[in-house]
């Protein structure tokens, strides 16, 4: 297999794994916004995750304002805490997020030996893409068609 074709065939795992973190995010009780996220290693789902309340609490993510309740947990997180109590490593995994991470969920993702970060929308600001560089975590972007 040439470089070419092993790059296409990664593309379209990227592609696939991203549809179903966007299919995973609608789990998700928040009205605001709906984010899913996969962890994958080796081919493998080790994890998923989507953002709302933590276990146990109410499923309402928005307070009466309409602003994101603040122990709201974003999707990475709960992908990573979930892998954590597991027996999965996510060391060396790629995160497959609809979102790019803020820079709290940035943080988890270097701290959780995650080398690989690929999303499809933007979050409201660069500041966890760019923890994610300095890193040296590889961030790849796709476009997915809706």
């Amino acid at each position: 297999m040439t470089n070419n074709s092993l790059n296409d065939k990664q593309a379209q795992l990227d592609v696939r794994y991203l549809k179903m973190a966007q299919i995973w995010a609608q789990n998700s009780y928040c009205a605001r916004r709906q984010v899913g996220a996969l962890l994958v290693k080796g081919k493998m789902i080790i994890s998923d995750g989507y953002n709302g309340t933590p276990s146990g609490f109410e499923n309402v993510c928005e307070d009466d304002s309409g602003l994101t309740k603040p122990y709201v947990l974003h999707a990475e997180a709960n992908a990573i805490t979930k892998v954590a109590k597991s027996h999965n490593s996510s060391d060396g995994a790629t995160l497959y997020v609809t979102s790019s991470p803020c820079l709290e969920c940035a943080k988890l993702i270097i701290q959780a030996g995650i080398k690989r970060v690929v999303y499809c929308d933007e979050y409201h600001n660069s500041d966890g893409l760019d923890l994610l560089k300095r890193a040296h975590i590889e961030i790849t972007k796709y476009k997915l068609n809706s």
